[in-house]
Order: structure tokens, then sequence, then C-alpha cells
């Protein structure tokens, strides 16, 4: 049976997203590298197991590392570590948090933004 409920403006919009639960935890660690895991998982709308999952993928791949600090974790992140996609393969994990955070949040990270016709990196 087909739902006949219309979709208002709100509904429409959180339906989907551009970007994935692992670019929303990404964008949660460098904004916070010393956020809860329960925390992010209430920011990016997950459950506290799904961003268990995502970082415990990402500390495989290289892209992020955790570290133990008592009974909180801290979260490095490698800016280098190229995208995985093949469309994506030429940017990497920095040029991707550099679009997506403030100016004021990619410079702290030590990202800073491309000029006219030139690659963004990591200093």
């Amino acid at each position: 049976m087909v739902s006949t409920k219309r979709l208002d403006s709100d509904d429409t919009r959180r339906s989907w997203t551009f970007l994935s639960n692992y670019a929303h935890v990404l964008v949660c660690l460098a904004r916070n590298p010393d956020a809860r895991q329960r925390d992010v998982a209430t920011q990016v709308g997950v459950t506290e197991r799904a961003v268990h999952r995502i970082v415990t993928e990402l500390e495989n791949a290289g892209v992020i590392t955790r570290r133990r600090g008592g009974r909180r974790n801290h979260y490095e992140l490698d800016f280098s570590v190229p995208l995985r996609h093949p469309l994506e393969v030429n940017r990497t994990v920095g040029s991707l948090l550099e679009m997506l955070l403030e100016p004021s949040e990619a410079r702290r990270l030590g990202l800073h933004r491309a000029r006219k016709g030139s690659k963004a990196s990591p200093r």
C-alpha cells in the first residue's frame, strides 16, 4: 500500500543528505577531537553503536588514530589520506574537511583554502 501522506518541506529536506555518516563523523571529530562517541552520535543522528563502527573502520583505514586518555579517547585525523571512491581519488580527507568546516576551523587544523586553479592541501 502506498502512503498518501504529503511530505512537508521539513520532511523532504531531512529525507536524504549529500554526505555520508562517515563524513559527518569526520567533521565532528575534526571540530572536537576529544568528543565522546555518544555526543557524535547525537550530532550525526545515528546510534552510538553506528559511530563506534564508523570510527573503527576509519581507524582501520588509517584516516584516524585513536588514543586513550583515562576513560576518554582523543582522535587525530590524517588529512593526507585519499578519498576512497574512484570519482574522488584525487582528493584527500583534508580537502573534504576544508570544504565542510568553517574557515577558522580549517585554519586551526592547518588546512588552508586553495586559490583559484590550485589544489588545497594540509600544511
